[in-house]
């Protein structure tokens, strides 16, 4: 359990913060910058979930949830041995992409395939979502960038990959399942 009793520390007045297990880094450390960047999608969806009712709000929920595991998980370095440790971290599992995908599958039945690449857009409901799709690509580059330097849980980077599908796929549902998407035409602007 959390218990937060005073929200200012001046801990991060240096430039510096704490890590899951202790460490202190710089604040534009790149687990920093990547659980940051989760943090900022959260609140994306939570603008998002402003304008989503049934089981898209239900699924936006659920991926809100999702990504507080996901900025738990990437703010503890993995450890050796951490699985037997007295407070074991809070790692993404598989299941998390499985129900993602089913949820897309699900929602992909209710679609038309597209012809065209679309523009974001639509209604408000699609344009947010399409801001949370872009937010977790570039959560997502930042998280395997990461990787390439640091041990990260395996699911991190799937997870986001298959999020920012979702992402698209609930924005055309958003667009009277894809009957509103605003189709790009190349050369238009000429």
């Amino acid at each position: 359990m959390v218990v937060l009793n005073k929200i200012y520390t001046k801990t991060g007045d240096s430039g510096q913060t704490s890590l899951g297990n202790g460490d202190r880094v710089a604040k534009f450390d790149l687990r920093v910058e990547s659980y940051g960047t989760v943090d900022e999608l959260n609140a994306a969806v939570g603008v998002a979930k402003l304008h989503a009712a049934g089981p898209l709000r239900d699924n936006l929920d659920r991926i809100q949830n999702e990504l507080f595991d996901l900025g738990a998980d990437l703010c503890r370095p993995i450890e050796a041995g951490e699985a037997e440790a007295e407070y074991p971290p809070l790692r993404l599992t598989a299941k998390s992409i499985t129900t993602l995908e089913e949820a897309m599958d699900t929602l992909t039945r209710e679609l038309e395939p597209l012809t065209s690449f679309i523009l974001p857009g639509g209604t408000a409901l699609a344009a947010h979502l399409h801001v949370c799709r872009t937010v977790a690509r570039r959560a997502e580059r930042l998280v395997v960038h990461l990787g390439q330097s640091e041990d990260i849980g395996e699911i991190v980077a799937k997870y986001l990959n298959r999020l920012s599908d979702w992402f698209f796929v609930a924005a055309r549902v958003a667009n009277d399942h894809g009957k509103n998407d605003v189709l790009w035409v190349p050369g238009a602007s000429r």
